[in-house]
């Protein structure tokens, strides 16, 4: 995990109202406010191109059974996890966002805590 995440302000203030809204776990949240105290907050046009944000389509790595999945991060209104669509604001999303290429993730999933490592992060226009 990147000592600091790497965000947009509105991506900043997109997490800091869904922290607000309670839609979280107290796990993820407690990561989140952790994560948000040192995050560098940027503008969109100098957000770097290996960290991801929405609108990136993010390769990742089980770092346990070496299993690649990609993930598209959209908007919440866009989400189709069906076509491979998932909000930034969904556990994937929100274990993701602000974090590059070559980090390893450790989050706290429904289905169990997992270790992922960023791949790569294609930013979709």
């Amino acid at each position: 995990m990147s000592e600091n995440i790497v965000l947009t302000t509105g991506i900043y203030d997109l997490i800091k109202e869904h922290l607000r809204r309670r839609k979280t776990t107290l796990q993820e949240e407690q990561i989140l406010l952790d994560q948000l105290k040192s995050a560098q907050q940027v503008l969109r046009k100098e957000l770097p191109t290996d960290v991801v944000t929405i609108n990136c389509e993010v390769n990742v790595k089980d770092v346990e059974t070496n299993e690649e999945q990609k993930y598209l991060l959209v908007d919440a209104s866009k989400e189709k996890v069906k076509k491979g669509k998932y909000s930034i604001l969904s556990p994937i999303g929100l274990a993701m966002v602000g974090n590059k290429i070559g980090d390893v993730i450790e989050w706290p999933f429904e289905e169990g805590a997992k270790k992922l490592e960023i791949l790569s992060v294609v930013h979709q226009n």
